[in-house]
């Protein structure tokens, strides 16, 4: 049994790489739109290029892992996401833009096959945890990535800051090569998937998730720029409140997964969650020409709150999957984030510049809001239920 270990510290590893560009990036935005030469709201558009590839092609890798395993699939994403990274380094805006588009179809790989891994491995009694430990890893890959990376951008430029990223990439896609396999006995899905995509529950639960990556990548793509632009913080300090929120916010991943193992629920920690993300951004909209130490008080646990309810959904769409299944149950609700996560940095930095800062920190409340009232009535799965 501690192979399961073994095999969830390698999806940890390849989540949190992924991470490092669909949520890192953001870190390094000041460098890329004087790269490129472009205006807030278009590196908004550049970063959710990546979002808006994973997206598409999220429910056909999930299809693959459950059919064919998850080490075939997350080795040749790994590789693929690699290629166009590095691709980004040789380019212009336009050649970026593609492929970052690249680099999200095939790290799209990673999420739900790694996630099949976990619903293979552990039991429904400790998948909250095991969950929360690979959930995890996106907010610490993004923080280490925020720590890291605005220091080779401005010291070596934006080129090399994407070979750096390319190269780990690389890596971990051999570790996968290496380390990743399924357990005895695990079962491989039929041709049909139909059933898993219709189910009501998983529609609602896909819907409320995304609902919930609106404040979720509001407090990302917008923290730096906050900080940054809107109250004359230097980008060191703002890169450095970014990593220690989204540390705070892996932090909270796991503690989530532990409560919900607890209290044999998914739904309802992750309705209280999302209230309390509401909360804090009304908080931050009213606080938004306070004492900068006030705000930042305020805005550091509302991140956390905004990034810590992810591991919940995605366990509970993997329980509510049949057996065989869980990878395509997975990529369903994944794919509803990673649509919300390709349109909310341009729709939130488009408000915050054109209307104001406040009313697109009330937009992730209101956001958050909407996600309580689409699960109302919605609870977890109390059966044990395979992957």
């Amino acid at each position: 049994m501690g192979y399961r270990w073994v095999v969830l510290s390698v999806g940890a590893l390849a989540q949190g790489t992924n991470a490092a560009v669909f949520l890192g990036l953001p870190a390094i935005s000041p460098q890329l739109q004087q790269h490129f030469s472009l205006a807030l709201p278009q590196i908004g558009l550049l970063l959710g290029a990546v979002n808006l590839g994973t997206m598409i092609a999220l429910v056909p890798w999930g299809v693959v892992a459950d059919r064919r395993g998850e080490r075939l699939v997350m080795t040749i994403g790994g590789v693929g996401a690699a290629a166009c990274l590095l691709s980004v380094a040789l380019g212009n805006a336009w050649i970026a833009g593609l492929a970052l588009l690249g680099a999200g179809l095939f790290g799209a790989s990673v999420n739900a096959a790694s996630g099949r891994a976990v619903m293979s491995w552990f039991s429904r009694e400790s998948r909250g945890l095991a969950m929360g430990v690979r959930q995890t890893a996106t907010p610490l890959g993004a923080a280490l990535t925020a720590a890291v990376l605005p220091g080779i951008a401005i010291s070596a430029g934006i080129p090399t800051a994407f070979v750096v990223l390319a190269g780990v990439t690389a890596f971990v896609a051999l570790a996968v090569a290496l380390l990743v396999r399924e357990p005895p006995g695990a079962i491989r899905a039929s041709t049909e998937h139909g059933l898993v995509l219709k189910d009501p529950k998983l529609l609602r639960l896909s819907l409320a998730s995304g609902l919930l990556v609106v404040p979720q990548f509001t407090a990302t793509a917008l923290l730096v720029p906050l900080l940054h632009g809107h109250r004359g913080m230097s980008v060191t300090a703002a890169a450095a409140i970014f990593a220690v929120a989204q540390l705070l916010g892996g932090a909270g991943r796991l503690a989530v997964g532990v409560w919900s193992d607890r209290v044999r629920s998914r739904i309802g920690p992750l309705k209280i969650v999302s209230v309390l993300t509401a909360c804090g951004f009304v908080l931050v909209a009213a606080l938004d020409q306070a004492p900068l130490p006030l705000l930042i008080a305020v805005l550091v646990p509302t991140s956390l709150f905004a990034l810590c309810w992810n591991g919940l959904a995605v366990t509970e769409a993997g329980e509510l999957a049949p057996e065989g299944r869980s990878a395509t149950a997975i990529a369903m609700q994944n794919s509803a984030n990673y649509l919300s996560a390709a349109v909310t940095p341009f729709v939130a930095s488009f408000v915050a510049v054109h209307v104001a800062w406040p009313a697109a920190m009330l937009l992730a409340a209101v956001a958050a809001l909407a996600s309580v009232a689409v699960l109302r009535g919605q609870r977890s799965l109390r059966g044990v239920r395979h992957s």
